[in-house]
């Protein structure tokens, strides 16, 4: 179960992974495109909203991962505060099997940081495809599980 932030260190059940992969999401029949998602787990996910979501309300999720086919997930909304200008809005998926394709998402959250981190740092413009060459060669036997 996700929680609010504040809450978030004294029960969290599952590991999180930064992101500011851009995601849509759609509630009911009204669609929102290029949020930042914040963070994914294997439980659920945390994403920016221009507008509030109401906690119980159903979210379908789509994370478009570049030439690969992308990850769509249906969410229940968990909790959702005002953070500035935004709200920051917590789900939590509805079908246990995603948990293979959101291990998909966390490592291409993953090699998308790594991406970055390269290109700050050594200044190399790496395509997704050689991130995720390096990435999978220097980390992914550490890769946590789940």
């Amino acid at each position: 179960m996700m929680v609010p932030p504040e809450q978030a260190e004294a029960v969290r059940r599952f590991i999180r992974h930064p992101s500011d992969i851009p995601i849509s999401f759609k509630v009911e029949k009204q669609s929102h495109s290029g949020q930042p998602l914040r963070d994914v787990s294997c439980g659920g996910l945390c994403f920016n909203s221009d507008c509030a979501l109401q906690r119980g309300e159903s979210v379908h999720i789509e994370i478009p991962l570049g030439d690969i086919p992308g990850f769509e997930a249906d969410a229940v909304v968990t909790w959702c505060q005002l953070e500035g200008d935004h709200f920051a809005v917590g789900v939590q998926f509805e079908n246990d099997s995603t948990a293979f394709s959101v291990r998909m998402v966390e490592q291409i959250c993953h090699i998308e940081d790594y991406r970055t981190k390269v290109r700050l740092a050594e200044g190399r413009d790496l395509s997704s495809e050689e991130a995720a060459r390096e990435w999978i060669d220097k980390y992914a036997e550490d890769f946590p599980p789940h």
